[in-house]
């Protein structure tokens, strides 16, 4: 058979070549030639193509479980490279289909299952649990080496966004950016300040009070016309006026004297109230509160502050009366146990509780040693004016009546007082944090300059002296503080030919503490005021404060 069709195709080349057409005949049979060829080249590499995507499935389905772990990134641009091979090949789905076909080589089997078992060694070698794509990578480099590493579309990077840089620019951008939000704020008009003992607290009451009477705001003021809410006791709603007859609808601000508690003071205030207070270094407040409070059974017996501490504080005994005046009187006010641990890790603990406590109640403490700063943060944490805060010192002693201490005494107090001492210095840290934080130091010392230059002008405008002068120089006896201890309480005088206006401005920023807490009182309940007035004539037999001290 394959002799006679070789002659038949001999005899029709004889017959193409002898015709006119024998070229085109000629052209004819390579054609078809070719033809046969390619399509023999394609069913090839079809059936090779199905092998390998036959071998995929295969080990897919054989793959232990925890080689089946979540994809991460790195494996999706392992995908990349596969999905290219796909896209390079033009296959159908078909293969993916096991199929029975009798006329496998059975040699192809094992050659298959010898390429498993290489592939299977080398990912136990790499890894553990090497993910899917891995191997199928290695059998795609094996059967397509020269497969395009990458897909034909570009792959999307996602964009990344960095932190803007920490320079001087962006901080002062920032910081002016804080400062700028103070004027789109609110007053805040419900406050509670808890006034400390030689603190400089009284000039804080005192711009308290002018604020709160300029704008018509209601004091918890103490019970029948007394200047601190029965203080050294806990704080009691019932201390209030006008709590226990309810003549009274909204509390605004409470800044009179007394030993904290949350609880009791929450019953007053409302739920958006403010609370700050003021600390001062304990070693010059301890030299304060030797001389202030002289007469106290601690500090009674002995000659000087240094002799208490020498001996130790031997005069010193917790329980009796006013004695808590001589140790960590900070930590006292706060309404905590001031007595401090001998040993240094209940001491570390003990602080630590304090000042957690204080921090929780109290959003801001101010630092009287650094008193113009605090006023200006106060001005932006109460989203006042520089007006609002201007003030004069109040209830301050003259220079001759203060003594300074030796460094060996005051590490001596440091460890009297230890935990004023820490509180102080946790609070001194936090302080300047804060200003860091919301005014920067150029604002704070601009508006330093500002507050200072207020202070001056109203310094000339309304005293005569132009300054403080001791309690004998002052000429309006219900403008004289009042006199404690061995302290000399220095006040002002108004200067002369003031009008009305003036004159009542300035006399609020120097009416002293015992007597603005009288006015607001009378102010408030003129009944009451009254009824008191009459009251304390009877007893002492003049009209005085109803106070059993002042009678």
């Amino acid at each position: 058979m394959f002799a006679s069709l070789t002659t038949m195709v001999q005899q029709c080349v004889r017959v193409a070549c002898c015709s006119r057409l024998r070229f085109m005949w000629f052209a004819l049979m390579v054609l078809t030639v070719l033809c046969v060829a390619l399509q023999m080249l394609g069913v090839v590499r079809q059936a090779r193509s199905s092998k390998v995507l036959k071998l995929v499935g295969e080990q897919l389905v054989r793959m232990p479980a925890e080689m089946h772990r979540p994809v991460k990134r790195k494996d999706w641009e392992n995908l990349w490279s596969f999905s290219a091979a796909i896209v390079e090949e033009p296959l159908d789905l078909q293969p993916f289909i096991q199929r029975k076909d009798e006329s496998e080589n059975p040699h192809s089997e094992e050659g298959r299952d010898q390429v498993l078992e290489d592939t299977r060694k080398k990912l136990s070698s790499s890894t553990k649990a090497a993910p899917p794509i891995e191997a199928i990578k290695l059998w795609l480099d094996q059967y397509f080496p020269n497969r395009p590493q990458r897909p034909a579309f570009p792959k999307r990077t996602p964009a990344i966004h960095k932190p803007p840089p920490s320079d001087d620019k962006t901080d002062k951008h920032t910081v002016k950016s804080l400062v700028d939000d103070t004027v789109m704020c609110q007053p805040k008009n419900h406050i509670v300040f808890l006034k400390t003992h030689k603190t400089a607290s009284s000039t804080i009451l005192n711009i308290l009070y002018r604020y709160g009477e300029s704008h018509n705001l209601t004091f918890a003021l103490p019970l029948n016309m007394q200047s601190q809410l029965f203080y050294p006791a806990f704080f009691a709603a019932h201390f209030v006026e006008g709590v226990r007859t309810r003549s009274v609808e909204e509390f605004h601000i409470l800044c009179n004297h007394m030993r904290f508690s949350s609880q009791e003071v929450r019953k007053v205030m409302p739920k958006d109230t403010f609370y700050f207070s003021i600390l001062r270094n304990p070693v010059s407040m301890m030299e304060s509160l030797f001389v202030y409070y002289k007469a106290i059974p601690a500090f009674r017996t002995v000659k000087s502050l240094e002799e208490f501490l020498i001996q130790g504080g031997r005069s010193y005994n917790a329980s009796v009366p006013n004695n808590h005046y001589a140790r960590n009187i900070l930590t006292f006010d706060f309404g905590l146990d001031n007595t401090a641990p001998e040993n240094d890790i209940e001491l570390d603990k003990r602080s630590a509780e304090v000042i957690a406590a204080v921090e929780r109640d109290f959003p801001l403490i101010l630092i009287s040693e650094y008193f113009d700063e605090s006023l200006v943060l106060l001005k932006h944490a109460l989203c006042w004016s520089l007006d609002d805060v201007s003030s004069f010192r109040l209830n301050s002693r003259s220079e001759r009546s203060r003594r300074p201490l030796s460094a060996e005494i005051a590490e001596w107090v440091k460890e009297w007082n230890s935990l004023d001492w820490r509180l102080y210095q946790h609070f001194n840290a936090t302080f300047w944090k804060r200003i860091d934080s919301t005014l920067g130091r150029a604002k704070l010392q601009q508006e330093v300059e500002l507050l200072s230059a207020k202070r001056r002008k109203l310094e000339k405008m309304c005293l005569q002296e132009g300054g403080a002068v001791d309690p004998a120089q002052v000429q309006d006896s219900s403008l004289k503080p009042f006199q404690y201890g061995a302290a000399v309480i220095q006040g002002y005088n108004l200067r002369l030919g003031l009008s009305n206006a003036t004159r009542q401005l300035c006399h609020r920023l120097i009416t002293p503490e015992l007597q603005y807490t009288s006015a607001l009182y009378t102010k408030q309940f003129p009944q009451l005021a009254d009824e008191c007035a009459a009251a304390a004539k009877k007893v002492c037999g003049f009209q005085k404060h109803c106070n059993a001290q002042s009678c």
